[in-house]
């Protein structure tokens, strides 16, 4: 099954759009082996660093582009190919993995739970409602 960008916009709720995205992997499985190095070289290259910065402004850095603030990424963004790369991909210089229709912001959890599975590594989303005054200091 290949996953867009387009179709996972359509889906309402962060839930909703993990388990579309989740590959359900192993921790330890190996992904690309002894040519790691293939991969590392590639998410140094130029062409990537440009659309990795493209999806981040898109998705306004937020988890799976959620549009509410409560998903708003506070630390490291992933941008996350939403079909897993290969060897193949790499070497063939595949337009897809370039391709920002194939590409999704996430979180560093959301990210490892999309990879292996687990539900219960992902964030807690809470809204927190603001009240006047409630960042004061001397308080």
């Amino acid at each position: 099954m290949i996953r867009r960008y387009s179709e996972l916009m359509c889906i309402p709720t962060f839930q909703e759009r993990f388990d579309y995205l989740k590959i359900g992997g192993k921790v330890g499985y190996d992904t690309f082996g002894f040519d790691r190095y293939l991969n590392q070289a590639f998410y140094k290259s130029k062409e990537w660093r440009a659309i990795r910065d493209f999806v981040v402004m898109r998705d306004l850095g937020h988890d799976l582009c959620m549009p509410d603030d409560a998903y708003e990424i506070r630390g490291l963004i992933v941008v996350h190919h939403i079909n897993p790369i290969s060897v193949d991909d790499i070497t063939s210089h595949s337009p897809d993995i370039l391709d920002p229709e194939f590409l999704i912001c996430t979180s560093e959890m959301t990210h490892k739970a999309i990879h292996y599975g687990s539900e219960d590594i992902l964030p807690p989303f809470v809204l927190t409602e603001r009240r006047p005054g409630d960042t004061c200091l001397w308080r």
